[in-house]
């Protein structure tokens, strides 16, 4: 397996996002309680549990999908990814909608769920 750095500007931009997503991951991971208050969560009534979640469930999953994206470098894992964040992008709207969520904090992460969506996405459907 040969591992190579894109070439093209679509699927730079689309590896940055997959490198992106790999990073916040390993904060996620790595720094469970400081990526939890950088969310706006304090988490002490709920013990330990918020901590599992955001290294498994949320960590690890952000680096595996990152992780295969880079290191596959498939238009379809690019899709993958794309998909993901755009299924996260429609949810966080509804949460904005249903759920009183019309805060500064939710509309900054969707602008970057939003991105995260668009740029293996649009370099899957050739659009850059």
């Amino acid at each position: 397996m040969e591992f190579t750095l894109p070439t093209e500007t679509g699927e730079q931009l689309a590896f940055g996002a997959a490198a992106f997503v790999t990073l916040m991951g390993l904060m996620m991971m790595l720094a469970p309680g400081f990526s939890l208050r950088l969310l706006g969560f304090d988490t002490p009534e709920f013990g330990t549990a918020p901590y599992s979640e955001m290294r498994s469930s949320l960590g690890g999953l952000y680096v595996g999908l990152g992780l295969a994206a880079i290191l596959v470098a498939q238009p379809f894992v690019y899709f993958a990814l794309g998909a993901a964040f755009a299924i996260a992008a429609f949810a966080r709207i509804l949460s904005i909608l249903s759920d009183r969520g019309a805060t500064l904090r939710n509309y900054l992460l969707l602008v970057v769920q939003i991105a995260l969506a668009l740029l293996p996405l649009s370099y899957f459907f050739g659009y850059i």
